[in-house]
């Protein structure tokens, strides 16, 4: 006998989703599904850069550990500073433009830009926890994604990364996945450095320690510097990339070494 749930059918993404498109040579669009709504667009992100999202996020502080041993954050303000330097200056910005150009590269079928990308992305890790920190979450982000969210363009940029001997790094991939399922490139980009700071926001809050309202006082403070750089990040060049966030560099130099550690960066 049926029984009612019988007949309900199970939800998966692809049915969330419009119809995906066969891969497309390169150099070539995409044919990715039409945008999703916007409110559908807005939980696909939330989705994605959960924290419950499986990438590993939690483990990573991005140098942080380090600047709260050496008494560089401390409190609130010296936190808020921190992570707009970061944001304005180091990892946050120079991310945001490879996630840009990802996504224009795969929204277009520009395969071979897609790989440069990511070939650059990689190069740029100036140490080894935080070239750990991006590849793995990358590599964790797309497996996610192919396993619970697939479609024939995540596929495809799977194939392009596999075929170059890459490994995706996080904002890379994000960018390209997005993409790929057709969610609005400023939405992402907005979305992603907001992610990056609540990580860091929620590491410090285990470290300093600092209480959660001062955590999420540290995020709201954060805000006009996310928006004003998701907007530069949108159309600036891969020339434009670069940083002048050394302390934060150091930092995770240290950190390789450092006696104790919670997390992998």
């Amino acid at each position: 006998m049926r029984t009612a749930a019988d007949r309900i059918p199970s939800p998966s993404a692809p049915d969330l989703l419009a119809p995906t498109p066969e891969p497309v040579p390169a150099g070539s669009s995409t044919g990715a599904p039409a945008a999703p709504s916007a409110i559908l667009q807005t939980l696909i992100l939330q989705t994605w850069l959960s924290p419950s999202f499986p990438v590993g996020a939690f483990a990573y502080s991005h140098g942080l550990e380090w600047a709260v041993e050496d008494g560089s954050v401390g409190d609130l303000g010296s936190l808020a500073a921190w992570l707009e330097a970061v944001v304005r200056h180091g990892a946050g910005r120079s991310d945001m433009i490879l996630l840009a150009h990802a996504w224009r590269a795969t929204t277009a079928g520009d395969w071979p830009s897609l790989a440069s990308v990511a070939e650059l992305a990689a190069a740029l890790q100036p140490t080894r926890e935080r070239r750990l920190e991006s590849l793995a979450q990358g590599e964790a982000f797309l497996k996610a994604v192919r396993q619970t969210w697939p479609a024939d363009a995540v596929e495809t940029v799977a194939a392009t990364l596999q075929a170059a001997s890459l490994q995706g790094a996080y904002p890379v991939v994000v960018g390209a996945v997005s993409a790929a399922h057709g969610v609005a490139l400023p939405a992402t980009i907005a979305s992603t450095l907001t992610a990056f700071v609540a990580n860091l926001s929620s590491a410090a809050v285990r470290l300093v320690p600092l209480g959660q309202t001062d955590g999420q006082r540290a995020l709201a403070a954060l805000m006009p510097a996310v928006v004003a750089i998701a907007a530069d990040a949108e159309t600036a060049t891969l020339d434009d990339i670069g940083g002048a966030a050394l302390r934060a560099d150091i930092a995770s130099a240290r950190h390789e070494t450092q006696y104790t550690r919670l997390f992998r960066s």
